[in-house]
């Protein structure tokens, strides 16, 4: 292996290397953090330092890092075989896999089309719900070829993906490339502070969504929704009940309902998966991030044997979904999600993080004390805390203070890694991070805070 310094991989890091979601003139001008190892709830940097790992390296990490059990799927894998296609052929883990996501995902969902991010999922689910309205009855759902979405969703970054999104920072700039969306109002408690609760946020923007089906069902070929929680949106918690109205919704107009838990699934909410709670069984499920414990790629999407069936078909019918990875399936990434699911119900993980979440939540109240933060959000262990300059206006910092920033660059100082979506600060833990690091993390959040008002 190449020799090298610690001052090499910095200046090659900045000579080579461009990072996602940053922008790199800022970037060069800093030091960057270069992580070498992690164990548990911690990552630790080419110098040494060590650091709470309170952003689940992108909201992926499970059960820690270096976990003997992980560790040991993937070396017994390797030693059979790393990758063989899925195209016209089969292995053994993906089976094994698929047979597990079907057990334990909601209701009827039995037929997993695998790939390797969170965005291609959401890519497939959207081919998929256009391609099943066009093989069940092409004439009479023609019109079927626009999808709803919530403002402020996030759901990948793919054109396909970016198109039913809704962030204009982020995908402004590609709207010549996209196709057209019907958008929905968020149901934003703390935003929408023309409504007395969360209730009537709710009934709104059901309402709104009535009214749009009434008008344009025969448009819909899908809804497409983060159950229970926002998360790039800046960790916006949905009313109780809006997923649910959502669910009657789409069957009162025949419109197919799409559930994103690429971020809210495999325990991140506090149930297996984010829809569960209010017993919302989707027609396609879109699932990755925690899927493989935070070790590899692979994600998947989950459909019914009714959406499936639609694609049965003698080979002139042209019925076949014409769409696939070339890692789609791979044996590495699908062995190192079955251990961890199995690993996750062996350690009665999801119990651990409902008990975790009231822990967080009771100590999280510390922080409205301080008087920029305005609004405290969470479900499970996914939370954001809100930073305003003014708490009864709601009005937030210019950019230009970096407030938010400041706040982040002081908590890392401190050993603790977080990051901030635009206006709100997110801590979202290793999800099996026990109670007295996620005691300590708080307080850094807290002090970091302090520090910068």
């Amino acid at each position: 292996m190449e020799h090298y310094e610690m001052q090499d991989l910095e200046n090659w890091d900045k000579e080579y290397i461009w990072h996602p979601f940053t922008q790199m003139k800022i970037y060069q001008q800093n030091k960057p953090l270069i992580i070498e190892k992690g164990q548990g709830s911690y990552l630790f940097d080419i110098e040494g330092n060590k650091y709470l790992d309170g952003y689940a390296s992108l909201w992926v990490n499970v059960h820690g890092h270096n976990v003997p059990e992980l560790n040991e799927a993937l070396t017994n894998q390797v030693h059979k075989i790393a990758h063989s296609t899925l195209l016209g052929s089969a292995n053994v883990p993906s089976i094994l896999l698929a047979k597990k996501l079907a057990e334990i995902t909601p209701g009827n969902l039995c037929k997993v089309f695998y790939s390797d991010t969170g965005s291609a999922s959401v890519e497939i689910a959207l081919k998929i719900a256009y391609q099943y309205w066009k093989n069940i009855n092409p004439e009479k759902f023609k019109n079927k070829n626009t999808f709803i979405s919530l403002d402020d969703a996030y759901h990948g970054d793919t054109i396909g993906s970016v198109s039913v999104g809704g962030m204009d920072l982020y995908h402004r700039i590609f709207e010549p490339l996209l196709f057209k969306r019907v958008s929905l109002p968020t149901p934003h408690t703390y935003r929408m502070t023309e409504f007395d609760n969360s209730k009537d946020v709710k009934n709104f923007c059901l309402q709104r969504l009535e009214s749009l089906l009434k008008e344009k069902a025969d448009e819909i070929a899908g809804i497409i929704i983060e159950p229970l929680v926002q998360g790039a949106a800046g960790i916006i918690t949905h009313p109780s009940g809006f997923l649910k109205g959502v669910e009657n919704l789409c069957r009162k107009y025949n419109v197919l309902l799409i559930c994103d838990e690429v971020a809210v699934g495999f325990g991140r909410t506090g149930t297996m998966f984010a829809c569960e709670q209010e017993e919302v069984i989707p027609d396609i499920l879109c699932v990755g991030k925690g899927i493989t414990g935070g070790y590899m790629p692979l994600a998947a999407t989950i459909t019914s044997q009714k959406i499936f069936d639609a694609f049965l078909g003698e080979k002139k019918e042209h019925k076949t979904f014409y769409h696939g990875h070339t890692y789609t399936g791979n044996q590495l990434s699908c062995s190192v999600a079955l251990r961890n699911i199995q690993l996750m119900e062996e350690t009665a993980l999801i119990e651990k993080v409902q008990s975790n979440a009231l822990f967080v939540s009771e100590h999280l109240q510390d922080l409205y004390k301080l008087d920029i933060v305005g609004d405290i959000r969470q479900r499970g262990l996914m939370i954001g805390i809100e930073i305003v300059k003014d708490k009864e206006t709601k009005t937030i910092f210019p950019s230009e203070e970096n407030k938010l920033d400041n706040i982040v660059l002081t908590a890392l100082q401190k050993g603790l890694i977080i990051r901030q979506l635009d206006q709100v600060l997110t801590f979202i833990p290793v999800l099996a991070m026990n109670q007295s690091e996620l005691e300590e993390a708080i307080r850094i959040i807290y002090q970091s805070i302090s520090e910068n008002m």
